[in-house]
Order: structure tokens, then C-alpha cells, then sequence
């Protein structure tokens, strides 16, 4: 039989194998960050690969079982870059403990949450409104963002308490361009952005505030996380 699978989904980001070219390399950090944030930020059990919290690749080998060799070895020194990332999802990690919303043990349902006027999750499109069938079946939209509120009621504790959270906003780029996201709800909401994988960091240090309405530029390939603030 094949050894691996020849099916990989994987993109090189302009450069085969180890690049010198220090913006590719930057991207390839970028898109480990926008996986990572995808992972963590999704329901279910997030699952992470041994090596996965640092950058480890295995050089692209989908079937590292008989390679006994650096290919599959664990790397035990870090560089500046791999302890970066660790901290990364170190960070996420704490963030997805800390916010039950991201850890919901029921589906979403895109239905509107009791007593308020939006839903439990929205999907958006670029423009800030909720994206309909049309825009669903466009193969080269890129671009869209998730609206998950914190204020739904179907999610009970073990003392049969409502459990509330932060209603949050993902924002997601997969185009190669900038694209202007509108912030949606109401003229009085603000948002804070609190993590930008256009950053090594990823996570912001002092939050960045913005308004509904206002137009956020979303540079190619990110992933963006805002909290609603009002």
C-alpha cells in the first residue's frame, strides 16, 4: 500500500521547502497562528498534534512513523519564533478556559437568543450584514465573520444557572488583499480588538477600541478576535 497520503492540503506561502525570504517566512508564522485560532476558538475538543504549540512541521511528511530521525524527533531547543508561538497557544489555551462560550456542550443554532434581538451565532459578510444563501454559494468569497453571543440562555451550570459570557466577533481573511470589515450592531456598541494574527504576539497587549459602523481593515490571510464592550 502508500506510505502517507498524497492528498495534502497545504500551501507553500511562495516558497518550497526553508525559505531565506524573510516575508514568507512571516506569513507561514502568520497562518500557524490562524489555524491555532481556529482550533481553540471552535467547539468540540480541540485536537493538538505533539510539536503543533511550537511550529513542528516534520518537513511536510504526512506519515512519520518509521522516520527515526529529525524528521519526527522532537526539537527540545527553541528558537525566538518557536517559543513565541508556544506562548501563542499557551495564551489561548487560557483564553478558551476562561470563556464558556467557546466551550458550549450544544450546537449553535442560529436562532435569536430569548429576550434580545440577535441570534446565538451569526455569520457575516464584509459589509456587516448577515450573509444570505447567494453569498453562501459565491466560491470566491474569502472573507467573513462569526458573531457568537455570550447572553444565551440554553446553556445551563450543574446548579441549573444560565451560563453568560462576552458576545464575541471573529473576523476572517483568506483572501491574498486587504478587505474593510464593517463593525456591526447598533450605533452605540463598541468593540475592542483583543487578538490580531498579523501580530508575532497575537494577542494584543492594550486592547484597541473601535465603534459599530466603523470600517476595520482586515490585511490578507488574519484572523481577528473583538470583544463587545457596550
Amino acid at each position: 500500500g502508500n506510505d502517507g497520503d498524497n492528498s495534502n492540503h497545504s500551501w507553500n506561502c511562495g516558497a518550497e521547502g526553508p525559505a531565506d525570504d524573510p516575508a514568507v517566512n512571516a506569513l507561514r508564522r502568520r497562518q500557524k497562528r490562524n489555524f491555532l485560532s481556529t482550533l481553540f476558538l471552535s467547539l468540540g475538543v480541540p485536537m493538538l498534534c505533539g510539536g503543533d504549540e511550537y511550529g513542528r512541521t516534520q518537513q511536510g511528511n504526512n506519515n512519520a512513523y518509521c522516520q527515526d530521525n529529525e524528521i519526527s524527533w522532537f526539537k527540545w531547543e527553541r528558537t525566538k519564533e518557536e517559543v513565541t508561538q508556544m506562548e501563542f497557544t499557551a495564551r489561548l489555551i487560557a483564553f478558551r478556559r476562561h470563556h464558556p462560550i467557546f466551550r458550549r456542550p450544544k450546537f449553535f443554532y442560529g436562532r435569536k437568543v430569548r429576550g434580545a434581538d440577535v441570534k446565538d451565532i451569526m455569520w457575516l459578510n464584509p459589509g456587516g450584514q448577515e450573509m444570505n444563501d447567494d453569498e453562501w454559494n459565491t466560491s470566491y468569497v474569502r472573507t467573513l465573520g462569526v458573531l457568537v453571543c455570550g447572553d444565551s440562555h440554553d446553556v445551563l451550570d450543574w446548579h441549573g444557572t444560565p451560563v453568560h459570557d462576552d458576545t464575541f466577533l471573529m473576523l476572517l481573511n483568506a483572501s491574498h488583499q486587504q478587505v474593510d470589515f464593517t463593525l456591526p450592531n447598533h450605533a452605540a456598541t463598541r468593540w475592542e480588538v483583543l487578538l490580531d494574527t498579523t501580530q508575532e504576539s497575537g494577542f494584543l497587549e492594550v486592547p484597541s477600541e473601535h465603534s459599530a459602523g466603523e470600517k476595520l481593515p482586515l490585511p490578507e490571510r488574519c484572523f481577528v478576535l473583538l470583544r463587545r464592550m457596550s
